[in-house]
């Protein structure tokens, strides 16, 4: 997962594998192994890759989905791949999902309430 993510990234911003690898002090032939899969950066270079992405190390590890700003296309936050999911299986349920919409904390409460019986 970190091998796509990286590419992806990179491609987004703009960058060759020699930029990429100079901005995190690695060599090109390094971030080709990243992207390949072949390689895979230690804790000090995936933090570098984060901080050069604007993004988190958990979404380099494939652990979450980005959230970005629609008008500027800047990364605001991320949610996990366990509340994406949970999201689209509501949405089977469109009456159900619209109404929690209307009052999400009063819905989380009800439904807290309920389970916690």
């Amino acid at each position: 997962m970190i091998g796509k993510r990286v590419k992806e990234l990179r491609i987004k911003k703009g960058l060759s594998q020699q930029d990429l690898g100079m901005a995190i002090g690695v060599t090109k032939v390094s971030i080709c192994g990243y992207e390949s899969g072949s390689r895979i950066p230690n804790l000090e270079k995936l933090v570098k890759l984060a901080d050069v992405f604007e993004t988190t190390t958990d979404y380099l590890l494939g652990r979450e989905v980005p959230i970005m700003n629609e008008e500027n296309k800047r990364y605001i936050g991320s949610v996990s791949y366990e509340d994406v999911n949970l999201i689209l299986e509501l949405r089977h349920y469109p009456n159900l999902y619209n109404k929690l919409l209307k009052d999400v904390k009063r819905s989380a409460s009800i439904i807290n309430k309920r389970l916690m019986k």
